[in-house]
């Protein structure tokens, strides 16, 4: 570590106690501060607030997400030192542009902020990766890749998570995915057996599956009856 690391504590940066919000409208109520921040530093990069159910959500240019996640994080008056969640939005609506959202916290000041970007159906399905200033968002932005097909550009180890690599039926939770999949089952269990899984893994893993052919007769056949230990 370069710098110093410092405790960062709940409400730290707040005079007053916390109070839990009571009577929150569905539209409207009073914004996050640092909506009104956002728009006087970033100006015309800053395309609409909204607040919903006492959340403020921040729709920005795609271009300048990275920018404004940076001084989100760095300014000391704004202090978002966690990243909660990366994730996208297609709408039932196909003809809407598909969403890409980032929540963030700071705990310093007890905030939430919702920020989102809008990606035009037909164009190029990327954003800027946050990963420089939140290393949290590592695995975050490679799932919404998996499941979405969303790019983040400048993400150091872009690839799949849950599906493997070699994967070929797009991306699950785009709404033109069918739900059983674009291949017959026969074609997924061909595709699955190709990618020779056995090459992904170490020795020490293999020798782990390799002892049960060293079991004695007995234990395999317990084994393979699904006994529980303690039955």
């Amino acid at each position: 570590m370069t710098t110093k690391f410092e405790i960062v504590r709940p409400g730290s940066g707040n005079r007053s106690e916390p109070v839990t919000p009571k009577n929150v409208p569905n539209r409207g109520g009073e914004a996050n501060p640092s909506g009104t921040a956002l728009k006087e530093h970033f100006s015309a990069a800053v395309l609409r607030i909204d607040v919903v159910n006492g959340e403020t959500t921040v729709l920005v240019e795609t271009s300048k997400v990275l920018d404004i996640v940076r001084w989100l994080h760095d300014d000391a008056t704004q202090s978002y030192e966690y990243l909660s969640d990366v994730t996208a939005v297609e709408h039932r609506d196909l003809s809407r542009p598909i969403e890409v959202v980032w929540h963030l916290r700071s705990i310093k000041f007890r905030r939430f902020l919702r920020l989102k970007t809008q990606l035009a159906k037909g164009a190029k399905l990327e954003v800027p990766s946050v990963w420089p200033v939140y290393k949290g968002a590592d695995w975050l932005e490679r799932e919404c890749y998996d499941m979405f097909g969303i790019t983040f550009a400048g993400h150091y180890d872009l690839r799949r998570i849950l599906m493997w690599e070699q994967y070929k039926e797009g991306f699950p939770l785009r709404k033109d995915f069918p739900l059983r999949g674009r291949f017959s089952r026969s074609e997924q269990l061909r595709q699955a057996l190709d990618a020779n899984p056995e090459a992904k893994y170490s020795m020490e893993e293999l020798n782990v599956a390799d002892a049960f052919e060293e079991l004695p007769l007995d234990m395999r056949a317990r084994i393979a009856s699904g006994e529980k230990t303690g039955e």
